[in-house]
């Protein structure tokens, strides 16, 4: 079974990005070092990954992310800071074993 993870990261300006992965760390480091020079996340400088939530798999991921992207920005905010009130960035905590425990 591969897990994936839906996540919400962002930048000084608490812009907001929302997207699907099975490799949270690695794909915030390619959002974070902007490996792609003409994405969204590139020309926002996103910094920060402020929420994120495991999925069953991709699939499950991809019906989340949908959902998510249809919420409101408020909705989105409050998902935020339900956890993480600070919008600190939470890629230095992650614990993949933690995950599947």
């Amino acid at each position: 079974m591969q897990y994936a993870f839906v996540y919400l990261i962002s930048n000084k300006s608490h812009t907001l990005y929302c997207g699907i992965t099975t490799d949270l760390g690695a794909r915030f480091e390619e959002h974070k070092n902007g490996t792609y020079e003409n994405g969204f996340t590139a020309r926002y400088h996103f910094d920060r990954l402020v929420w994120f939530e495991c999925a069953a798999d991709l699939k499950a991921a991809a019906k989340r992310e949908k959902e998510i992207k249809k919420w409101p920005r408020a909705k989105k905010i409050a998902l935020i800071q339900a956890t993480n009130p600070n919008w600190l960035d939470l890629s230095p905590r992650l614990d993949p074993l933690h995950f599947f425990a």
